[in-house]
This record gives structure tokens, C-alpha cells and sequence, in this order.
């Protein structure tokens, strides 16, 4: 997803609006990508049943902490590096959403004008 760089005129909203869609969508696949990977390991390596599992997975995604008390080792290892790997992947998806804004707000404040 190329952006633009500061010698070319700012995107306009509607190109700004499509590009900020592709980038939620990257996000929400991520996040989906994230919460499955969650809800699989819980529900084979930690034994809960559908609901508990995707309920865990979405708290440990968020940072709300875990909600049930894994019983074995593998559940436990498996706990520890789900919940690792979640705060780096909600640190990346949330960087990855507000990119385009944060690019788009510099480059406004850094556009060459044809006076320069």
C-alpha cells in the first residue's frame, strides 16, 4: 500500500477514504486471524468448550487479563505465549489503523507548494 511522499499533492478524501478502508480491513482480518488462533489453542490445549474459548481469546487479545485458570502445563505455555503474541499483535493492528491518519496528517503539514 504505497502512500505518497512530500512532493505530491495531498490524496484526496475519497482516495484517503478508500485507503483507510483497505488498512480497516487488514485490521479486522488480523484481528479475526488472532482471535482464531485463540480460540483453537484454548478449545484443544486448554479443554473449553466453544464460547469460553473465543471469551478468553478476546480477553486476552484486549489486555483484559484471562478469565479461566488453565489446569495443565501446555495450557498454561500455551496462555503465556498467546498473551505475548497479543500484545504485540494489538500494539501492530492498532500502529497499522492509524498509519494512513498519522501519514496523512505529516503530509499536509509537509507538502511542497509550487511557492517553495
Amino acid at each position: 500500500m504505497k502512500l505518497e511522499n512530500k512532493k505530491q499533492q495531498v490524496a484526496g478524501l475519497k482516495h484517503f477514504l478508500g485507503r483507510m478502508l483497505r488498512y480497516l480491513l487488514f485490521c479486522f482480518l488480523l484481528i479475526v486471524f488472532s482471535i482464531v488462533i485463540g480460540v483453537l489453542g484454548y478449545h484443544f490445549i486448554g479443554g473449553l468448550n466453544g464460547i469460553d474459548s473465543f471469551h478468553m481469546a478476546c480477553m486476552i487479545l484486549t489486555g483484559m487479563g484471562p478469565v479461566v485458570e488453565m489446569q495443565n502445563n501446555a495450557a498454561k505455555l500455551f496462555s503465556s505465549f498467546y498473551a505475548l503474541y497479543s500484545g504485540v499483535a494489538f500494539l501492530s493492528i492498532t500502529a497499522v489503523f492509524f498509519a494512513p491518519i498519522v501519514h496523512r496528517v505529516l503530509h499536509i503539514l509537509q507538502v511542497e507548494t509550487a511557492e517553495d
